[in-house]
Order: C-alpha cells, then sequence, then structure tokens
C-alpha cells in the first residue's frame, strides 16, 4: 500500500466512529431514511438486480438496496467502515457483501452488476476519469450507472481536514452536473440529472450547495 493510500484509509479508519452522525450518511431519522429509499427505488430495476455500491462507507444505503431485495456488494478502502457496514446489515438479518478494496477499482474480478451506486466519492479521487471507465466496465449492457454527487461547500465529510495534498486532486469540493455529465456522455448510451439540492428530507435540513444524481445508461 502507498503512503497516499494509508493516509487515506487512516483518515475514513478515523471518521468511521462518528460518520453515522450526518444525518445522511446514518438515515437515523425516519424521514430521511424514507427519503433515500424513495430515490433508490425511483433509479434502481423493479426486480431484484446486483448491484456494486462503490464507496460504501457505514453501508446506509447498502442498507436500503437490501432491504428492496437487491443483491449487495460494498467496497470500501477503511476496514472499519466495512466492518460497520457488515454489522449494519447483519443486525437487520440481511445479507450483503462487503471488500476492502479501492473504490476506483473495485476488487471483483470479472463479475458485472446491472447497477452501480456511488455517494460522495468523486472528489475523493486521484483519478476520477480512469474510475469513471473502471465503473463502466463493471456493468452488464443496459446496466445503470447511479453517481450522487456535488460541488461542496466543504470538501471533507467528516469535519475534520482531508489528507495532505488533497487541493491538488482533479475533483476537490466536488464537481458540478454540467462537468460530470460531459465526463460521463462519452462512456454511456444516454444520462440524466435529478436535482437534489432542494429536497431538505436528503440531507437532515437545506442546504445551498449543488447536490445532484446522474442516472446513466450503459
Amino acid at each position: 500500500m502507498s503512503e497516499p493510500t494509508r493516509a487515506i484509509t487512516a483518515y475514513w479508519d478515523a471518521a468511521a466512529a462518528a460518520f453515522d452522525d450526518e444525518p445522511d450518511h446514518g438515515l437515523r431519522q425516519e424521514h430521511t431514511r424514507a427519503a433515500w429509499a424513495r430515490l433508490l427505488s425511483s433509479w434502481l430495476p423493479a426486480g431484484p438486480a446486483g448491484v456494486l455500491d462503490v464507496g460504501c462507507g457505514t453501508g446506509s444505503l447498502s442498507l436500503l438496496l437490501a432491504e428492496a431485495g437487491h443483491r449487495v456488494t460494498g467496497v470500501d478502502l477503511a476496514p472499519r467502515m466495512v466492518e460497520r457496514a457488515e454489522a449494519k446489515l447483519a443486525a437487520a438479518g440481511l445479507t450483503g457483501r462487503f471488500l476492502v478494496g479501492d473504490a476506483a477499482d473495485p476488487p471483483t474480478g470479472q463479475e458485472r452488476f446491472d447497477v452501480l451506486l456511488c455517494r460522495h466519492l468523486l472528489w475523493t479521487l486521484p483519478d476520477p476519469g480512469a474510475a469513471l471507465r473502471a465503473w463502466v466496465a463493471r456493468l452488464v449492457p443496459g446496466g445503470r450507472l447511479v453517481l450522487v454527487e456535488g460541488r461542496w461547500r466543504e470538501a471533507g465529510e467528516s469535519g475534520v481536514p482531508y489528507v495532505a495534498g488533497a487541493e491538488s486532486l482533479p475533483w476537490h469540493g466536488g464537481i458540478t452536473a454540467g462537468e460530470l455529465a460531459a465526463a460521463v456522455r462519452p462512456l454511456v448510451s444516454g444520462l440524466r440529472i435529478e436535482p437534489l439540492s432542494g429536497d431538505a428530507e436528503l440531507w437532515g435540513g437545506p442546504v445551498t450547495d449543488e447536490r445532484y444524481a446522474l442516472i446513466a445508461r450503459i
């Protein structure tokens, strides 16, 4: 493991204990949880699907997916995040597969998925373009790429400064919907943008920055 990767792993491991304190991370409030469940239902196929949740964190979205009957594989670089995701699904009596690994290049071999879901991860990646190409390659023909992203007021997600050199990351601070659509469009057969900033229930309160979902077909 390289020194930058060790630093990033340590950052998110340290963030794991308090990660779910954020309303949109832990989904502890029923109205926030229900709002995300509705969105996922509108983005994913109606029947059971194989879903790859990259940068799954503590597994809150993975849990919603499993509750809806989907087959979930979660990937996260931080072992403590993965431990919490596994415990979350086990406590609910649900099954899911969780892997410790680089979400930008998921350790899933030749397996292909119906849906790849990613939330609030692209700003952390040293080569987001390569990650997008790797994610599309993990999807079956006709599969769906679902990216929940934004242009943040603050780049950090845990309330503490991110790793040294983060300001040089290509999409540090997030990316606008137009910029992300331009990056994804050559890789897919079609896409749409769904604005999310105006739905306070998703975030535990009103937000003033740009938040959206990009839903693409392969």
